[in-house]
Protein backbone atom coordinates (compact mmCIF):
# COMPACT_ATOMS: atom_id res chain seq x y z
CA UNK A 1 0.00 0.00 0.00
CA UNK A 2 0.90 3.47 -0.75
CA UNK A 3 2.90 5.04 2.15
CA UNK A 4 1.39 8.43 2.21
CA UNK A 5 -1.82 6.44 1.55
CA UNK A 6 -1.60 4.26 4.67
CA UNK A 7 -0.62 7.20 6.84
CA UNK A 8 -3.46 9.20 5.83
CA UNK A 9 -5.56 5.94 7.07
CA UNK A 10 -3.99 5.75 10.19
CA UNK A 11 -4.25 9.34 11.28
CA UNK A 12 -8.04 8.72 10.46
CA UNK A 13 -8.54 5.68 12.72
CA UNK A 14 -6.53 7.26 15.50
CA UNK A 15 -9.01 10.68 15.41
CA UNK A 16 -11.51 7.95 15.19
CA UNK A 17 -10.80 6.34 17.81
CA UNK A 18 -11.01 9.21 20.43
CA UNK A 19 -13.86 10.85 18.64
CA UNK A 20 -16.51 9.78 21.33
CA UNK A 21 -14.24 10.48 24.13
CA UNK A 22 -10.75 11.51 25.41
CA UNK A 23 -7.80 8.34 24.93
CA UNK A 24 -4.69 7.35 25.99
CA UNK A 25 -1.78 5.51 23.90
CA UNK A 26 -2.17 1.81 24.83
CA UNK A 27 -5.66 2.00 25.00
CA UNK A 28 -5.69 3.54 21.63
CA UNK A 29 -3.78 0.72 20.43
CA UNK A 30 -6.12 -1.54 21.70
CA UNK A 31 -9.31 -0.05 20.31
CA UNK A 32 -8.05 -0.01 16.68
CA UNK A 33 -6.48 -3.38 16.67
CA UNK A 34 -9.15 -5.57 15.16
CA UNK A 35 -8.96 -3.05 12.73
CA UNK A 36 -5.63 -1.87 11.93
CA UNK A 37 -1.85 -2.68 13.19
CA UNK A 38 0.47 -0.32 14.41
CA UNK A 39 3.70 -0.22 16.93
CA UNK A 40 3.70 2.32 19.73
CA UNK A 41 6.55 4.37 17.84
CA UNK A 42 3.99 4.83 14.84
CA UNK A 43 1.33 5.82 16.99
CA UNK A 44 2.99 8.80 18.96
CA UNK A 45 4.51 9.46 15.61
CA UNK A 46 0.66 10.21 14.41
CA UNK A 47 -0.12 11.62 17.49
CA UNK A 48 2.17 14.38 17.47
CA UNK A 49 1.65 14.79 13.95
CA UNK A 50 -2.28 15.50 14.92
CA UNK A 51 -1.38 17.89 17.75
CA UNK A 52 0.84 19.78 15.78
CA UNK A 53 -1.87 20.05 13.20
CA UNK A 54 -4.31 21.14 15.97
CA UNK A 55 -6.98 18.06 15.19
CA UNK A 56 -6.34 17.14 19.14
CA UNK A 57 -5.35 18.37 22.42
CA UNK A 58 -3.23 16.87 24.97
CA UNK A 59 -3.58 16.69 28.63
CA UNK A 60 -1.66 14.90 31.64
CA UNK A 61 -3.05 13.51 34.55
CA UNK A 62 -1.76 11.29 36.87
CA UNK A 63 -2.75 7.65 36.74
CA UNK A 64 -0.96 5.20 39.32
CA UNK A 65 1.62 7.51 40.43
CA UNK A 66 2.54 7.92 36.68
CA UNK A 67 2.21 10.40 34.38
CA UNK A 68 -0.36 9.73 31.45
CA UNK A 69 -1.12 11.94 28.19
CA UNK A 70 -4.56 12.19 27.17
CA UNK A 71 -5.65 13.12 23.74
CA UNK A 72 -8.84 14.51 22.65
CA UNK A 73 -10.24 15.01 19.30
CA UNK A 74 -10.69 18.91 18.43
CA UNK A 75 -13.43 20.52 15.61
CA UNK A 76 -10.70 20.10 13.46
CA UNK A 77 -9.88 16.80 13.97
CA UNK A 78 -13.82 15.85 13.25
CA UNK A 79 -14.04 17.73 10.32
CA UNK A 80 -10.91 15.45 9.26
CA UNK A 81 -13.28 12.51 9.86
CA UNK A 82 -15.38 13.59 7.57
CA UNK A 83 -13.29 14.65 4.76
CA UNK A 84 -12.14 11.22 5.09
CA UNK A 85 -15.62 9.92 4.73
CA UNK A 86 -16.51 12.23 1.71
CA UNK A 87 -12.69 10.82 -0.06
CA UNK A 88 -13.52 7.30 0.26
CA UNK A 89 -17.04 7.45 -1.43
CA UNK A 90 -15.15 8.64 -4.62
CA UNK A 91 -12.29 6.41 -4.28
CA UNK A 92 -14.68 3.37 -3.53
CA UNK A 93 -16.29 4.35 -6.88
CA UNK A 94 -13.16 4.51 -8.67
CA UNK A 95 -12.04 0.82 -7.08
CA UNK A 96 -16.00 -0.05 -8.29
CA UNK A 97 -15.09 1.14 -11.65
CA UNK A 98 -11.69 -0.83 -11.41
CA UNK A 99 -12.89 -4.32 -10.54
CA UNK A 100 -15.74 -4.26 -12.71
CA UNK A 101 -14.45 -6.55 -15.36
CA UNK A 102 -13.69 -8.97 -12.06
CA UNK A 103 -16.98 -8.92 -11.27
CA UNK A 104 -18.40 -9.81 -14.65
CA UNK A 105 -15.71 -12.73 -15.10
CA UNK A 106 -17.06 -14.12 -12.15
CA UNK A 107 -20.39 -14.24 -13.49
CA UNK A 108 -18.98 -16.11 -16.55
Amino acid sequence: MDIQLKRGLLDVCVLTAIKNEESYGYKIIKDTAPYVQMSESTLYTILKRLETAKMLTVRSAEHDGRLRKYYKITESGLNRIGEFKDEWREVMSIYKFVTKEDASDEKA
